[in-house]
């Protein structure tokens, strides 16, 4: 959600300049520095913005250039001359220096304001073109970003995979050290006619069964092939699903690793989340 985007344009007797930043954030954040000539249309800016760049922690600055024929201030001329007239009597009653006098008079409350002149309806169409054009070069940057931001993601999934490969292949060896384990336990510990063939076959299987990992190996696979197809999917907003879908990776991978026994796999199950934490960092940045 990271990106930049300007726009400049001659509009009325003015210059109009529209620059937005974007940031990563979960939801839309707009901070925009209006100019006084802006702030009866505040409102419809932040619409147009939001419904334009939808998410991210935003910046917007709108700076005005304006030209000789502009007035960007006015000088109230009554309220000035009756000022005038009154301190200039004072200071002759007084025979104090009105050297300075129009000066300081124009510092006097109200005697020089800025315009409050509107934009009129063709500017004000104008303008709402020109924050487009702002929002569709930021836009361009976004997807700019997200090329590369989709070729890590695609990058870490194939690592996590070729992991999951790994992990089967030691899952034989595994079995066997377990059952060689537990074979050694029980002949060290309970003499062969106390044997309960029947109740040790039951908690064998039970024992089996617990630290079984192919439906997390499963289920794991199917969440990889579910976030490479939303990735690769046309929708236009990805990141929450994205990361929901990385939650469930957590939990096969956490529960693989709590099962394995095994300290070949153990590794490998530290290589994945590595690997998932990098990505949750990354899907941050997708929209």
């Amino acid at each position: 959600m990271t990106g930049y985007g300007r726009a400049e344009k001659t509009i009325g007797d003015n210059v109009f300049i529209v620059e937005i930043k974007s940031l990563n954030g979960k939801q839309f954040d707009l901070r925009m520095l209006t100019p006084s000539i802006l702030k009866p249309y505040e409102i419809e800016i932040r619409n147009l913005i939001n419904e334009g760049l939808e998410r991210g922690s935003v910046e917007c600055l709108f700076t005005i250039k304006y030209n000789g024929a502009a007035k960007p201030v006015a000088v109230n001329t009554e309220l000035l001359k009756a000022y005038y007239t009154s301190v200039k009597q004072v200071a002759n009653e007084l025979n104090a220096n009105d050297e300075n006098l129009l000066s300081a008079i124009l510092r006097l409350p109200d005697v020089v304001t800025n315009t409050t002149n509107l934009l009129t309806d063709d500017d004000w169409v104008a303008f709402q073109k020109l924050v487009k054009e702002a929002i569709e070069n930021l836009n361009k940057h976004r997807l700019n970003e997200g090329v590369s931001l989709e070729a890590d993601l695609l990058k870490r999934v194939a690592n996590i995979e070729l992991h999951e490969i790994e992990i089967k292949k030691h899952e034989p060896n595994r079995r066997i050290r377990i059952k060689e384990n537990l074979q050694k336990l029980i002949n060290e510990n309970v003499s062969a006619e106390n044997i309960d063939a029947n109740r040790l076959e039951q908690e064998l299987i039970y024992y089996i069964e617990k630290i079984d990992i192919s439906e997390e190996q499963v289920r794991l696979a199917n969440h990889i092939n579910y976030f490479k197809e939303i990735l690769n999917g046309k929708e236009k907003s990805k990141g929450k699903k994205l990361s929901f879908v990385l939650q469930e990776f957590g939990r096969e991978i956490n529960t693989t690793g709590s099962k394995a026994n095994d300290a070949d796999i153990q590794k490998l199950v530290v290589l994945m989340k590595d690997e998932m934490e990098k990505m949750k960092e990354q899907v941050l940045n997708v929209l």
